[in-house]
């Protein structure tokens, strides 16, 4: 019983590792993105362009939520394979 009120006050269970500040912000960034964890790069700029229109000041949002989304993107985009990192000549476009 006492296993079961740890998992449900915590979100874990008492045997598995308690996740590290970078898996933290990693999962707030995707949850701010709205993206997989197997996300593209593609598909990371894709989310992060759909949030950037509804939050941006211009649009009735704040620029601390532009800063957010943007630190959001950076830090998926920091975290791809290198290969996946570096766009290509066809994504610049």
């Amino acid at each position: 019983l006492a296993v079961l009120v740890w998992w449900m006050v915590t979100g874990r269970w008492p045997w598995q590792a308690k996740p590290t500040r970078l898996q933290r912000q990693t999962e707030r960034a995707r949850k701010l993105l709205s993206v997989p964890a197997k996300a593209t790069r593609t598909d990371i700029q894709a989310a992060h362009r759909r949030l950037i229109a509804t939050v941006h000041p211009d649009r009735g949002g704040s620029s601390a939520m532009v800063h957010r989304a943007n630190e959001a993107r950076d830090l998926l985009i920091a975290q791809l394979p290198l290969d996946h990192q570096i766009p290509s000549s066809k994504e610049d476009q």
